[in-house]
């Protein structure tokens, strides 16, 4: 929810979710602007998820359950709650669930300091 120009703000018992039909779950967005796109995503019943090949660099922080993601080419992480894992653009990966899950997730620009 924009309380002010620019500046979002909400909460993980958020009631307010749409169906995410890219991944079978629900997502809430906080922002969608300004280079950054953040959120929240919760699976109630789907417990397997992809193969989905991840459109930018995304990070998450898993809120509840916990999540083993395959990822084509590379490891296989074991993420549990509290845990937050950044992936790369267009890493295929294979998501499964311990139910209910939810996680934060950020899709954004890196971060550049200004010269001086």
């Amino acid at each position: 929810m924009e309380v002010h120009p620019g500046i979002f703000v909400s909460s993980i018992a958020t009631d307010e979710w749409t169906p995410d039909a890219e991944v079978g779950g629900e997502m809430h967005v906080l922002v969608e602007a300004d280079g950054a796109y953040a959120g929240m995503s919760r699976f109630l019943d789907v417990a397997d998820v992809g193969p989905w090949t991840l459109p930018a660099r995304e990070t998450i922080l898993v809120l509840e359950g916990a999540a083993r993601i395959e990822i084509a080419g590379g490891p296989t992480l074991e993420l549990q709650v509290g845990e937050m894992a950044s992936l790369p653009k267009g890493a295929t990966t294979t998501w499964h669930l311990t139910l209910p899950y939810k996680e934060c997730w950020f899709f954004g620009n890196a971060y550049e300091l200004a010269d001086d």
